[in-house]
């Protein structure tokens, strides 16, 4: 979590204590009963402009930070409630969302690639498949990271954590057909097409952004049909999906997503279930006459 984070969580929880537990008078001063009847607001709570719930993964956080409040006290040798008498919750099992190869090839195909956004959009959703890049590792890219002859390039991700991805044939063709369509000297890599140009030098401004490029890939979910619910993340997902199921080793996967624990990665693993069922199917005795 960042700072920003930690001082949202805590000063939500400064707020309600204010509200609700007024004999509390300040942080140190937390028990497992009061912190139990903050975990209840949390959970009843309800956003007033969207009318939504908390997430348990947004809930786990808020108690992540509490945690992480009082452990650094206990290690300034302040006496306050053991950081781990707080117990977080279970986090809700996550259904792996990826796109088959029927549906990449109809997502692919549904950018009008004779039209100059549909040939950005293009070679945007094939960098995306090709590389397993995270939203904002693509959003951050800029022309000259690109190196169509080598087809590689690397990357900060999170953690400040560099790593190398790789352009497949397909991206290598859309990207040099995008970049050779521009006549502009602007530096990102993908560029919106609307509204005012930013005259700066390298035109950081016309890169577009992170909300910009989730619409890109919405539009063309729709638009090939897929009757799913896909976002730049499932292409991530998709990427890893496709390359295990080829026969790509965990960890080489694991280092080409930038996951820093190979049990992260390990939620991909799924897919080697039918390679796992033939594999008994043919060769377990128990299946022989």
């Amino acid at each position: 979590m960042t700072i920003r984070q930690y001082d949202h969580y805590l000063n939500n929880l400064l707020g309600w204590l204010a509200r609700e537990e007024p004999d509390v008078k300040d942080l140190p001063d937390l028990t497992t009963e009061v912190v139990r009847r903050y975990k209840l607001a949390l959970a009843r709570h309800v956003n007033e402009h969207t009318g939504r719930s908390l997430t348990r993964a947004t809930q786990t956080y808020f108690l992540i930070a509490i945690r992480s409040m009082l452990r650094y006290w206990t290690l300034q040798g302040m006496e306050v409630l053991a950081p781990d008498r707080i117990e977080l919750g279970k986090a809700a099992s996550r259904s792996l969302k990826f796109l088959d190869a029927d549906q990449l090839r109809r997502l692919l195909a549904a950018p009008d690639v004779n039209d100059p956004r549909g040939l950005r959009d293009r070679a945007l959703i094939e960098t995306f498949f090709s590389t397993g890049l995270r939203l904002a590792e693509l959003a951050r890219l800029d022309r000259d990271h690109i190196n169509l002859k080598t087809r590689e390039f690397g990357v900060i991700g999170k953690g400040r954590k560099p790593r190398v991805v790789f352009l497949s044939d397909a991206a290598c063709h859309w990207l040099g057909r995008y970049l050779e369509a521009r006549s502009d000297r602007w530096k990102p890599l993908f560029i919106r097409m609307k509204g005012r140009l930013d005259t700066t030098p390298g035109g950081p401004g016309m890169r577009m952004s992170v909300r910009s490029i989730e619409r890109v890939v919405q539009k063309y979910v729709k638009l090939a049909g897929l009757g799913v619910n896909a976002t730049p993340h499932t292409l991530r997902h998709s990427f890893a999906t496709d390359l295990l199921s080829n026969g790509a080793d965990l960890r080489a996967v694991q280092e080409l997503l930038g996951h820093a624990n190979l049990n992260t990665t390990q939620i991909y693993t799924h897919v080697t279930n039918p390679q796992l069922r033939a594999a008994h199917r043919k060769f377990h005795s128990g299946n022989r006459e």
